[in-house]
């Protein structure tokens, strides 16, 4: 769980009282929400990414739910327990029905588990939350038992990600069929009522959810890519919430009377991947031009030089406002399984040039980053501030950003030296299992490991990790691996940014959340 100074607990504490304590909901009919990224799909297996996981979570719901702070909290399972080593009883809820009326029941989760691994296409599949599970037996009516190939106690976390589906409903449905809208159905507090990707969701409330209606009638969510689009339409009225507040804009907005800021720190880490397996690599080259005889991002002491050579300090304090921290791993800080002894790569930019001289390139060479724009805060401004600090070392480096539906495809395939992304976790497993593990589709080990990268010290211990029962000894060898992932440099941390909303203060109040979801759920009608 993400641990949370005490002031930030108090404020998402207020927040959940509020949800208790909400006004009729005749008062407030429709939400208009205005997103940096709108989700890729409304299939809710298509792309493990929290964008879309935050979006679709208004129409569909996993058995246990990750809530704001990390913690995990009863969904459509009620209970959850493990019997043996290797198996765990799960107790449905009792009276959910899908949208179409059709019951929620255990053949349900047995279908869902079975359709992760066989969504094709998939940028940022499922399946390393799925490939430990061996077998569905259903026990009852509302009871399953879940086997696991080996002992898996951060099977409840997994399951937190996996967005139920109807096995009548949903059978032989197709990504398309939901994005069309016929196959979007889940159980949900919204209904959904359209989709256009890279525009606009629309959702209607769901009159006969389990949990009660919610306050909101409508929800509309709109792509407002470019940060000023945002604030405008915010200020004009046109949305009531915004998230991915332009830090060069919060302090003016904090003034705004007619406006609430909510915020609170990131579960997020911003990276960047170099290509260090590969014997060439395209985008490297000699200052020239010319063909380098190997990929210099193989040798660790360029890959340590390049990261002596951004100052995290820097980035925090002008590209970011003060708005984060500097990154020593790839979780932030309190999360389970980080490792506590770890602290960023200092900045030194002469000791880095004394490492390149040192692995033959004392004159430098040059190389393109890609990333982002628009898809994480300041993105393009965090990777461009980045090729000056390489630039300083010898290291010419150029700058291309993509929207990330161009940038994550190209990255899966290896189109690229060094990239940049984010990553949001709860629990180290998450990107230790994801991002550093050896790529190896069978078992779902490392399916967003877009440079292939292996190291089997890494590997052997997040698996004596996943199979540890204890949480106290499990989080020692997750901070294990992390230690190993990170002094390989196979992943260059840079900074945990903060999150920052803006809403109407007059009719909307809303729970910031270090996952960075955007959810009618978290919003309330302001009496």
């Amino acid at each position: 769980m993400i641990k949370f100074l005490p002031a930030m607990l108090g404020l998402l504490t207020a927040a959940a009282g509020l949800s208790a304590a909400r006004p009729a909901l005749a008062q407030a009919p429709h939400l208009r929400l205005g997103v940096a990224i709108m989700t890729s799909s409304a299939d809710p297996h298509w792309h493990n990414l929290g964008a879309n996981n935050g979006l679709l979570q208004q129409i569909y719901e996993p058995l246990v739910l990750e809530d704001p702070s990390g913690a995990l909290q009863p969904r459509l399972a009620t209970a959850w327990r493990p019997l043996d080593a290797t198996s765990w009883e799960i107790t449905l809820r009792d009276g959910v029905r899908f949208h179409d009326g059709t019951p929620f029941g255990p053949e349900d989760v047995a279908f869902t588990l079975a359709r992760v691994p066989q969504v094709t296409g998939s940028p940022g599949p499922f399946t390393a939350q799925t490939r430990q599970i061996t077998a569905v037996e259903i026990t009852g009516p509302h009871t399953l038992v879940l086997r696991t190939a080996a002992p898996h106690p951060l099977l409840p976390r997994d399951l937190s990600y996996i967005m139920m589906l109807s096995r009548s409903v949903h059978a032989g449905k197709r990504s398309e069929d939901f994005n069309a809208g016929s196959a979007a159905i889940g159980t949900g507090p919204y209904r959904f009522r359209h989709f256009a990707p890279g525009e606009q969701l629309e959702l209607a409330r769901d009159e006969a959810y389990w949990g009660g209606a919610q306050p909101w009638a409508r929800v509309s969510v709109r792509q407002l890519r470019q940060d000023s689009a945002r604030v405008a339409a915010l200020l004009s009225g046109d949305v009531d919430v915004i998230d991915r507040v332009p830090l060069q804009d919060l302090a003016r907005l904090r003034r705004e009377r007619s406006l609430a800021i909510a915020s609170a720190p990131a579960a997020e880490t911003f990276y960047l991947f170099p290509d260090a397996m590969r014997e060439q690599t395209p985008f490297v080259t000699a200052k020239d031009g010319t063909p380098l005889p190997r990929n210099p991002l193989r040798d660790l002491r360029v890959r340590r030089a390049i990261s002596m050579a951004i100052n995290r300090e820097a980035l925090v304090a002008r590209v970011m406002d003060g708005a984060g921290l500097p990154a020593a791993q790839l979780v932030a800080p309190g999360v389970e399984g980080a490792d506590p002894g770890l602290r960023p790569t200092p900045h030194d930019p002469e000791g880095a040039r004394r490492l390149l001289a040192e692995a033959g390139y004392p004159e430098g060479f040059a190389m393109t980053l890609h990333g982002s724009a628009g898809f994480v805060v300041n993105d393009d401004r965090v990777l461009q501030a980045v090729g000056q600090m390489l630039s300083r070392i010898g290291i010419e480096a150029k700058v291309e950003t993509y929207p990330a539906n161009v940038l994550l495809p190209r990255a899966g395939n290896r189109d690229f030296s060094v990239f940049f992304s984010s990553w949001i976790a709860s629990t180290a497993v998450n990107p230790l299992r994801a991002l550093y593990a050896t790529r190896d589709t069978a078992r779902g080990m490392g399916p967003t490991n877009r440079m292939h990268y292996s190291n089997p010290a890494l590997d052997a211990a997040l698996a004596a990790a996943l199979g540890t029962l204890d949480d106290a000894a499990r989080n020692a060898r997750l901070a294990e691996a992390m230690r190993i992932g990170v002094d390989d440099l196979a992943l260059i941390p840079l900074i945990h940014p903060a999150n920052n909303w803006a809403s109407l203060a007059g009719r909307v109040r809303y729970t910031a959340n270090p996952l960075g979801r955007n959810q009618a759920m978290l919003a309330q009608p302001v009496p």
